[in-house]
């Protein structure tokens, strides 16, 4: 059967071209204009993915998400125009998925719900594949979207997964800004390079959460970054 998604914004523009992008790809797509509305209808018609847009009239994304959450484990993708981080750490806290800021690409949406929705059918749980990579402490299974550290689980945005293994695969290899926006929003798509400074400030948030003496990510001053590991 094919996954429903239920889409969540004020934006009709933005409700009209993902929805047609979604039923491209073969998904059922249930739309709403707010939060009180997609609380109600997803309550009554269950999906198995919500797009929610956090700023919205009657019920945000934070709320709406806050009282999801209360009911089920319902996997969450957060949309926003606004260029804040601490609008993700909060989101991400409620038990958000991923985050994703506009303008993106509608492919790197697609990405990322594929990604999210294999890691809630697997449960997270699954062991690395026989294809994971791995470099020393740390296991990266794409098949999966698991990244492990010393057999800890790091939890990570699309995004961030992608970059991590852009580095790792090739270690000591210095990877320039430019070829990392390529690894990780693809080449149609426009972002500042200091957006991939503050995916690398938050990678490393992630590792020493897990590990206080991780310092595989190094930064390169003028040229880019690298993964020292073996």
């Amino acid at each position: 059967m094919p996954n429903t998604i239920a889409l969540v914004d004020d934006d009709q523009n933005i409700l009209a071209s993902l929805s047609a992008a979604l039923k491209d790809e073969g998904y059922h797509v249930e739309t709403y204009v707010d939060g009180v509305e997609a609380l109600d209808g997803i309550t009554r018609r269950p999906v198995d993915l919500a797009i929610l847009d956090i700023k919205m009239p009657r019920m945000d994304g934070m709320e709406l998400l806050s009282s999801l959450r209360q009911k089920n484990n319902l996997p969450v993708i957060f949309l926003t125009s606004k260029d804040d981080e601490v609008d993700e750490v909060m989101g991400l806290r409620l038990g958000a998925d991923d985050y994703i800021k506009k303008p993106f690409s509608q492919r790197l949406l697609l990405e990322r719900i594929r990604a999210v929705l294999r890691r809630h059918e697997l449960g997270g749980q699954e062991q690395p594949g026989k294809d994971a990579l791995r470099r020393g402490e740390l296991v990266l299974d794409p098949a999966r979207h698991l990244c492990t550290w010393s057999g800890q689980e790091v939890n990570l945005t699309v995004t961030e997964f992608l970059l991590v293994e852009a580095l790792a695969r090739r270690p000591g290899h210095v990877k320039n800004r430019d070829q990392l926006i390529d690894a990780a929003y693809g080449e149609n798509i426009y972002v500042d390079d200091r957006t991939i400074d503050s995916h690398v400030k938050r990678l490393r948030r992630k590792f020493k959460e897990v590990d206080k003496e991780f310092a595989e990510i190094e930064t390169l001053y003028g040229v880019g970054y690298r993964y020292r590991g073996t």
